[in-house]
């Protein structure tokens, strides 16, 4: 069953067509894999899917839901998160402060003004288990701004699962860790994703062929193969068009 389908997605950004004609079905529960060289559109596929630019032609649907050319927050909402290349992070609260912050809205709090955080007490102790969970709990009271960057990008994949969401998508995840970070993230990433869909860009192919269940490759903003990693590493086209030695090798 797709949690997720792309139909004749499109984005053009005036004469220049970015993404042409995507059909895409992600598969609830799935771990997937999206990949192509510099500039071949998948960040702003992404951008497309949650909310961020309007496609210009197509549809989108998430959970059988029309959701394409709704603001991100909404689609936030209904159980979409993501993370960005640039770690998005709030860098003057501390790390316990960023986890409640992303468990308010799903956890029914919304806009109050006349409730104390402070003293809601099952709301902060889920924040401080979720810190556990990714290995921040003894920098909780630390400036996240101040984290290593590769706790950074921990943070931010704790707090695109604590808002509840079933399809967590990650853009570039380990993108300028060390090797050891790199696997310390992966193990991270398999962990608390267990049971929710998983969308990922990455360029490491390696963890890319580890990680996914089934991997996309979009090349001039068009889909030109989506298949188990055996069969994409096997695949002419996608050597020639982008793995080339890679997929011999690797």
């Amino acid at each position: 069953m797709s949690i997720l389908s792309l139909q004749g997605v499109c984005k053009n950004f005036g004469a220049t067509k970015i993404i042409r004609n995507v059909d895409l079905d992600i598969i609830e529960g799935e771990k997937h894999a999206i990949i192509g060289p510099n500039g071949a559109g998948k960040s702003t596929l992404f951008h497309l899917i949650s909310g961020r630019y309007q496609v210009s032609a197509g549809t989108i649907r998430f959970k059988g839901e029309d959701i394409h050319n709704r603001p991100p927050y909404e689609i936030n909402r209904l159980g979409l998160a993501r993370s960005f290349q640039v770690t998005n992070i709030f860098p003057r609260l501390n790390v316990f402060e960023n986890m409640r912050c992303a468990l308010l809205w799903s956890r029914g709090y919304g806009y109050s003004f006349w409730q104390l955080l402070g003293r809601q007490h099952s709301l902060n102790e889920e924040a401080m288990h979720m810190l556990e969970q990714i290995g921040l709990l003894d920098r909780a009271k630390i400036p996240a701004g101040e984290l290593a960057y590769a706790q950074q990008r921990a943070l931010e994949l704790g707090i695109a699962v604590a808002g509840g969401a079933d399809l967590i998508m990650l853009d570039e995840p380990v993108a300028g860790m060390s090797h050891s970070e790199a696997e310390n993230a992966v193990e991270l990433i398999r962990r608390i994703t267990e049971g929710k869909t998983l969308i990922m860009v990455e360029h490491d192919m390696n963890i890319v062929f580890d990680v996914a269940d089934r991997i996309t490759v979009l090349v001039y903003g068009e889909v030109i193969a989506t298949d188990t990693p055996e069969k994409i590493r096997a695949n002419r086209n996608v050597q020639e068009a982008y793995l080339g030695e890679v997929a011999e090798s690797a």
